[in-house]
């Protein structure tokens, strides 16, 4: 059909068509070619809508180092770049991890930031110090051990870490923590003051445990 009739599948500026692999709470997680443009709320019907008929809560678009997006903001988007740029996330690699109302966000953002910590090759030291800080703190914060500054101490360590670095993976780290807190702030201060989960253990469980903090 030719590169032209290619680039008409997509939209103005986002042409063609996109690979996205979605994973998390759907009922059909797998790889999905759509063209670029397809709105969100098409892409998660085609990936057989919320597991158990559950509430969307939350979207990683583009893998786990893009920004997290409320369920409200994703629905929305459309899939492109464009669109995902506005709403203040990334496409990235087309990685769509869907969450629901099963998980909580300082567990989530946890395992996430075990894993940017694991992951630093520890040569610059801006993300060797700051990754291992990052994941310190919200694991202090998910097991009750919250201080009402460690928010404002989170966002003052990505600052530290953003842009410094020979390579991306100390952004990558960061952009998790600024956009979960930015989002879902009152679960971050919820954990501080009741040293406990806003989401109820049993309801956790109901999730079959999406995201588990220090897995392989």
């Amino acid at each position: 059909m030719g590169g032209e009739a290619y680039l008409n599948l997509g939209k103005p500026n986002n042409g063609g068509t996109k690979l996205f692999s979605v994973s998390g709470h759907v009922n059909r997680p797998g790889n999905y070619e759509v063209p670029m443009g397809t709105p969100f709320a098409k892409l998660l019907e085609m990936a057989g809508g919320m597991r158990g008929g559950r509430k969307l809560k939350a979207v990683i678009p583009g893998g786990s180092s893009a920004p997290v997006l409320p369920a409200d903001v994703m629905m929305d988007c459309t899939m492109d770049y464009d669109s995902i740029a506005k709403a203040g996330s990334m496409l990235g690699s087309g990685a769509v991890i869907v969450m629901d109302e099963t998980v909580c966000m300082v567990k989530a953002l946890e395992r996430l930031s075990y894993f940017y910590f694991e992951e630093s090759c520890g040569q610059c030291t801006p993300c060797r110090e700051g990754s291992g800080w990052l994941y310190r703190v919200v694991h202090r914060i998910e097991h009750g051990q919250g201080r009402p500054e460690d928010l404002d101490l989170l966002n003052r360590v990505t600052d530290n870490m953003m842009g410094k670095t020979i390579c991306a993976l100390a952004d990558a780290a960061a952009f998790p923590v600024r956009s979960f807190i930015k989002h879902f702030k009152s679960e971050f201060e919820y954990h501080i003051e009741n040293k406990k989960c806003l989401v109820d253990p049993e309801v956790q469980r109901m999730g079959s445990g999406f995201f588990k903090a220090g897995a392989a």
